[in-house]
């Protein structure tokens, strides 16, 4: 196995994550699935278990030492995310993967569209 490309990407993930708060969904679920082929379920599990230690260890930590973090509300956030990935992660196993692919491409498109206009 290659490992550079898979560093390379995920520092740009991780550049833009800092710069943007993005990276998990918007930039390694496309690259797992188009640059490196893997399917859309694969990906989506990949990037779960990628983001967790640096998200949540360096860039939150970064972010609450310049007071930029209302942890009330993400701890509470936290405990929906929580229970709704799990949920998620259960459902997720039923949908085909191209079918998941096509609805995960409308999401990006419909939150691009918001965001722009």
């Amino acid at each position: 196995m290659a490992v550079l490309p898979y560093v390379l990407v995920g520092l740009v993930a991780g550049l833009l994550s800092g710069i943007f708060g993005i990276g998990g969904g918007s930039i390694l679920i496309p690259a797992l699935v188009i640059i490196f082929g893997m399917s859309q379920h694969m990906a989506q599990g990949t990037t779960l278990a990628i983001m967790l230690p640096p998200v949540f260890v360096f860039a939150v930590l970064k972010y609450y030492q310049q007071g930029h973090v209302n942890m009330p509300v993400a701890l509470w956030m936290a405990l929906g995310l929580t229970v709704g990935a799990f949920l998620g992660a259960q459902i997720v196993q039923y949908v085909p993967d191209l079918q998941l692919k096509r609805a995960f491409g409308i999401f990006l498109m419909l939150i691009g569209l918001k965001m722009f206009f």
